[in-house]
C-alpha cells in the first residue's frame, strides 16, 4: 500500500486555516488531501492527477469525509486552465508530491517497473492516445545520440552511451517490446561486478526514460511557475522531490523567487525524512520538501 511521504511536514508548511483554498496538484493516493480534509474545516480542495486510475482510487477515500474537493484528470502543467474551470484566481496553499506511487509502480502494468515483465509505456497516462509518445518509441526510434543523451542527462547514468549503443543494435534484430527486454539489454553491457550494488544497474535508465516520455522536467517548470502566480499573497507552496534533477529546479526556482523579493524561504535548508519514517517507509529516504511563501 502506497504511504504518503512526509505528509505532516508538507502540510505544516503550509500553514493553512479553516476555510483555505488549496491546491493538490499530484493528487495520487490522496494522502495529502485526506489529511488536510480532517484537519481543517470549511476548505475547498482543488485535485489534479494525470493518470485517471490513480485519481478514481483516490476518489473512494472520500466518500464517508465531509469536504468539499472537486477531482480533475490533467497534468499540474495545466494548472492555470484547471483553476479558471472552477472560477479560482487565488489559492492559499499548494502542494506539488512529484514522485510515482507505489501502486502506480506495482498495479499500472505500464511497464513503470522494472521488477516486472510488461509492455514498455512508462506513460502516466491511462490511456495514452496514439499520438501520445510511449517508452516502446523512444527505444525503438530515438537515434543513439538521443537515447545517450536523455540516459545520461536525466538518469545520470555513466554507462549511457554503451547501453545506447546496445539497445541500437538489440532493435536492429528486432523490436523491443517489454520490460524484460530492457533489463537485458542494461545488463548485458554493465559489468558483472556493478550490478549487485545498492540499487538495480537498469534503476537510472528507467528513470531517465520515464521522465523523457512524460516532460517531466519540462512540466514541473512550468507547474511551478503556474502555482506560484496562483498563490495569494502569504500563500504557500510545499514541493516534496525524489531525484537531483528535480530538486535542482525546485531550488533554482525558490531561490529566483526570493531574490526578486516574491517569496520567502520557509525552510533554507532541505526538509528530509526522519530516521523513524525511513525506517517505516524506504520511498522516503531520496525525498527533500521545500517550502516557499508568495510575499507579493
Amino acid at each position: 500500500m502506497h504511504k504518503t511521504v512526509l505528509l505532516n511536514e508538507a502540510i505544516e508548511g503550509l500553514n493553512l486555516k479553516n476555510k483555505s483554498i488549496v491546491v493538490d496538484a499530484t493528487f495520487g493516493g490522496g494522502g495529502h488531501s485526506l489529511e488536510i480534509c480532517k484537519k481543517f474545516s470549511g476548505v475547498k480542495l482543488i485535485a489534479l492527477d494525470q493518470d485517471r486510475g490513480a485519481l478514481a482510487e483516490g476518489k473512494k477515500k472520500f466518500k464517508d469525509v465531509e469536504c468539499e474537493i472537486s477531482f480533475h484528470n490533467e497534468n499540474f502543467r495545466n494548472l492555470d486552465a484547471v483553476l479558471a474551470k472552477e472560477g479560482v484566481e487565488e489559492v492559499d496553499g499548494i502542494i506539488f508530491d512529484l514522485g510515482l506511487s507505489s501502486d502506480q509502480l506495482e498495479s499500472s502494468g505500464r511497464g513503470f517497473s522494472f521488477m516486472k515483465d510488461e509492455p514498455l509505456e512508462m506513460t502516466m497516462k491511462e490511456n495514452p492516445l496514439p499520438e501520445d509518445v510511449t517508452a516502446y518509441d523512444v527505444v525503438n526510434s530515438w537515434s543513439e545520440e538521443n537515447l545517450a543523451d536523455i540516459i545520461y542527462g536525466y538518469g545520470e547514468e555513466r554507462s549511457s552511451r554503451k547501453i545506447a549503443h546496445a539497445i541500437v543494435e538489440a532493435r536492429a534484430k528486432r523490436k523491443i517490446e517489454t520490460t524484460k527486454d530492457l533489463v537485458e539489454i542494461i545488463e548485458s553491457v554493465i559489468p558483472r561486478r556493478f550490478q549487485k550494488g545498492k540499487i538495480h544497474c537498469a534503476t537510472k535508465t528507467f528513470q531517465a526514460i520515464r521522465i523523457a516520455v512524460n516532460d517531466e522536467l519540462g512540466a514541473l517548470t512550468q507547474g511551478l511557475a503556474k502555482g506560484f502566480d496562483a498563490l495569494s499573497v502569504g500563500g504557500r507552496m510545499s514541493v516534496i522531490s525524489f531525484h537531483s534533477l528535480e530538486d535542482r529546479i525546485v531550488k533554482r526556482f525558490s531561490r529566483t523567487m526570493a531574490e526578486d523579493g516574491k517569496a520567502k524561504l520557509i525552510n533554507k535548508k532541505v526538509i528530509s525524512g526522519s530516521a523513524e519514517e525511513i525506517k517505516n517507509n524506504p520511498r522516503a529516504r531520496s525525498a527533500k520538501l521545500r517550502i516557499i511563501e508568495k510575499i507579493r
